[in-house]
């Protein structure tokens, strides 16, 4: 039905992506493609393996062949901070690109501007799926690359009480917490695992992509027992080993879906000029990911 929707591909089709790695899990081009196909619009989203290396030859790549914009997932967040013309106050703001808007200006030139469209949706997700308000509340955070990054500064400002920073390399968690305490002095921030319970357990981390792979929670300095609600940002499977240990921990779950549809309706509207249509955005997202729309 998609298929019939959309206009026939031609040299006036205008074209999308996300680029990542790995990549073959994006739901991306089923959410936008849906999106196109039920606002009538000659355009296409294409989802591209693009290697850490090679990232700033595929965005050039991209603004030569006049792509309208670019979503960007894991890795490459951070690394396109430095390869944009121009950061909308969202990048600014947030240290991290996952969106990208070519634009051509008065002089005839192709500008890249950088938008973070991910802060906002988390939080929207957060208050939508799991009913957490964030404000007072203890986190502890999995993570600190570019998700990462951007989940600790919204969480700041948002206004959680204590948030515990935890990530595989020490010193990315340390500048972090310095960042916070200098913008959010009132936040009381540790790059350690509490010690006592907490409201939430954010997964900010790609463990959970592959099926191999184990959850990133370290069980012996901190049980799921101790926590009331766990997020997953990602959403593919839609229940990582990390959920599945949190649902039998009896805490309430839920996985990125509500993150990907926010930030993807937000792209959407950057580029097209259009309000998304997320309700056609979700649907076509739960059918990728769970085979049939979810009830």
């Amino acid at each position: 039905m998609l298929q019939s929707k959309l206009p026939a591909i031609n040299a006036a089709t205008r074209l999308c992506a996300v680029f990542g790695s790995p990549i073959r899990h994006s739901a991306s081009p089923a959410m936008h493609n849906a999106a196109f196909a039920e606002l009538g619009l000659n355009w296409r989203y294409l989802a591209f393996e693009v290697d850490p290396n090679n990232l700033c030859a595929a965005i050039e790549g991209a603004r030569a062949m006049n792509f309208a914009g670019i979503n960007l997932t894991v890795p490459h967040k951070l690394l396109a901070v430095d390869m944009m013309d121009e950061l909308d106050v969202s990048a600014q703001t947030w240290g991290a690109v996952n969106t990208i808007k070519f634009v051509t200006d008065y002089a005839g030139k192709v500008r890249a501007i950088g938008f973070n469209t991910d802060a906002d949706s988390l939080v929207s997700s957060l208050r939508a799926d799991l009913k957490l308000e964030l404000h007072g509340a203890k986190v502890l955070l999995l993570g600190a690359g570019g998700a990462g990054r951007t989940a600790a500064l919204k969480l700041a400002a948002e206004n959680v009480a204590e948030l515990f920073l935890v990530n595989r390399t020490q010193s990315k968690a340390d500048e972090i917490a310095i960042e916070i305490k200098k913008q959010f002095p009132g936040v009381r921030i540790a790059t350690t695992y509490p010690t006592a319970e907490v409201d939430l357990v954010l997964n900010a981390t790609s463990l959970g992509l592959k099926a191999e792979d184990v959850s990133p929670l370290d069980t012996q300095k901190f049980s799921l027992l101790q926590a009331r609600v766990a997020y997953d940002m990602i959403y593919r499977p839609a229940e990582t080993a990390f959920l599945h240990a949190a649902k039998i921990a009896s805490c309430k779950i839920a996985n990125g879906i509500g993150m990907l549809v926010g930030q993807g309706g937000k792209a959407f509207e950057i580029w097209t000029g259009q309000t998304a249509p997320l309700a056609v955005m979700r649907q076509a997202v739960e059918e990728t990911v769970y085979g049939s729309a979810k009830s």
